[in-house]
């Protein structure tokens, strides 16, 4: 019996659009185009939910007018990546962006159950490296919020980047994002 080598496919997000526009893919479908593969997206359980609502809530007091906070919403990255992170904030009124996803968020934050694994080290390379300043994980399993910044280059990251800062905030600790230097947002707010 001949064996033949596994082979997969690299999508760019203007293929990737094609299958949204043709109805391949649908709205709501939880899947996202990482760094050219599609991955499908992890379930929201009942604290997931709760935690993205209190995150988008906490953003929009934290960054007021001038600003939007997109829930679940694509950016686009580059020519290979599309995600859709849970919380991602943009300059501008929600309009701006009628014509064509955001780019360049100024903050990206992914609650996490069990994609831990997958939010920490293949997201967070792929936002490193398209030069995001500011991601955040709220971690649902340990209680805390994780805040990277500093990307940087490095080779054994998967998509070639990470982030060189990590710091990990516990419930009672405040927390204040890179494009809202006045604002303080208390972590146990964002936890179920």
């Amino acid at each position: 019996m001949a064996t033949y080598p596994v082979r997969t496919r690299r999508w760019t997000r203007a293929e990737y659009d094609r299958l949204v526009d043709e109805g391949v893919l649908q709205p709501g479908d939880p899947v996202e185009l990482l760094g050219g593969e599609l991955m499908v997206a992890e379930p929201q359980g009942s604290p997931h939910y709760t935690s993205v609502g209190l995150v988008e809530d906490a953003l929009r007091l934290a960054f007021g007018p001038g600003w939007v906070i997109r829930s679940r919403g694509p950016i686009a990255l580059d020519d290979e990546s599309e995600p859709e992170p849970d919380i991602a904030v943009v300059p501008g009124r929600r309009r701006d962006y009628r014509a064509e996803h955001p780019a360049r968020p100024v903050l990206v934050v992914e609650v996490s159950e069990s994609s831990l694994r997958l939010d920490r080290e293949r997201k967070g390379s792929l936002y490193a490296r398209a030069g995001l300043d500011d991601y955040w994980i709220v971690n649902l399993a340990s209680g805390a919020l994780e805040i990277y910044r500093e990307p940087v280059p490095d080779a054994s990251a998967i998509y070639g980047w990470r982030y060189a800062s990590r710091t990990v905030l516990p419930p009672e600790a405040s927390a204040t994002p890179l494009a809202a230097p006045a604002a303080s947002i208390l972590v146990s707010g964002l936890l179920p």
